[in-house]
């Protein structure tokens, strides 16, 4: 069971504290001054993360208001002079038009939509296949030089089983393989070192998905059971997307950010 469904029992069976709705209206009200005090306060990279979010959270907190100002406008059609005659009963109506307020609706609609599936780096910078591969030379004649070597780091699952060297294509060196990355959970603001599951996608090109390179960008499964993260249902979550965000080869490690 949830340990929210323990605390909603709690408080069906005993009920809340005597000055419950006072505290919380006080603790509400002294959010704006923490807000201010910290903007004023903070300085290096918290300071700017912060401002990052409050700007967010002030362009979403304008969106809303200016939606629900749409919704609500409401313009009648003009009057127009109709030859035919109208009932009487009918002469106090006018019919609305909200295509205004409908258009906003929808495009606020598809906005949340995209935001849903949006990433840290919706943006990343292509790699060539000569950067990527390096030849590896198989004879003397130099039109049979038809193996590659992966540049870059990848991940390769604990099952995986080379093919013979005579058909291998692609090799994958032992020392640029990576099984762990250090995870970033956004909203929790804490970072820990997780295992990865598999390469969901590499957005320079599917064969690179394939192969599991691990390049900026990337779009990666991690096993969070050690975060104890659960559904709405109460189920554990087993595996998340997370997005790597440095250079893996050159830090030397994989860093990546939750897609919560």
């Amino acid at each position: 069971m949830p340990q929210n469904e323990y605390i909603e029992r709690w408080q069906k069976q005993h009920g809340r504290r005597l000055d419950y709705e006072e505290r919380k209206r006080k603790r509400l009200a002294r959010e704006s001054h923490k807000q201010s005090d910290d903007a004023q306060n903070l300085r290096g990279l918290r300071a700017k993360l912060y401002q990052q979010k409050r700007h967010k959270q002030k362009i979403q907190m304008k969106k809303q208001i200016k939606a629900n100002e749409e919704k609500n406008v409401k313009s009648s059609e003009p009057a127009t002079d109709n030859q035919t005659p109208i009932p009487q009963y009918l002469l106090d109506r006018s019919n609305q038009t909200n295509a205004k307020a409908l258009s906003s609706a929808i495009k606020n609609k598809r906005a949340e939509k995209t935001a849903k599936f949006s990433v840290p780096l919706p943006r990343v910078k292509g790699i060539t296949e000569e950067e990527m591969f390096s030849v590896v030379k198989t004879s003397r004649n130099s039109n049979r030089n038809w193996k590659r070597v992966v540049t870059k780091p990848t991940f390769v699952g604990d099952s995986f089983t080379r093919r013979p060297v005579k058909y291998e294509r692609f090799i994958r060196p032992m020392g640029l393989r990576k099984k762990v990355c250090n995870c970033t959970h956004p909203e929790l603001g804490v970072t820990v070192q997780l295992p990865i599951i598999g390469v969901k996608k590499n957005p320079q090109n599917p064969l690179y998905t394939q192969l599991g390179v691990l390049t900026k960008g990337t779009i990666i499964e991690v096993n969070v059971s050690e975060l104890g993260m659960v559904t709405a249902g109460g189920k554990v979550v087993w595996g998340r997307w997370a997005q790597i965000t440095n250079n893996v080869e050159n830090d030397g490690c994989v860093n990546a950010v939750l897609l919560v």
